[in-house]
């Protein structure tokens, strides 16, 4: 291989996390949480929360653990479970449906 191929394919190659079931939990989750102003940069900003979108996230995730019942390995099972409770807490907080 050329010297100048390789220096192509070195700047183009990444690394790629491993395939767990937390790969497809997390950005439903991190999305979720900063549309609910649950991060560090959106607590700064102004308020610019879509309560219908995070509703609507936090509802495929429960799909998901709807459809995934009795297939899922007790972590991922507990990190699913626990995921979907910070969220809905998250979410009735910040529509006042509960005070925290």
């Amino acid at each position: 291989m050329s010297e100048n191929k390789k220096e192509k394919k070195e700047e183009t190659s990444f690394i790629l996390p491993p395939l767990e079931f937390s790969s497809i939990v997390l950005p439903f989750f991190t999305q979720s949480m900063i549309l609910l102003g649950q991060t560090e940069e959106e607590k700064d900003e102004k308020e610019n929360n879509n309560l219908d979108l995070a509703k609507r996230l936090i509802e495929l995730l429960d799909l998901l653990k709807e459809k995934t019942e009795g297939n899922l390995k007790t972590e991922e099972e507990q990190f699913l479970t626990a995921s979907l409770h910070q969220l809905k807490l998250a979410y009735m907080e910040k529509a006042k449906i509960i005070k925290l």
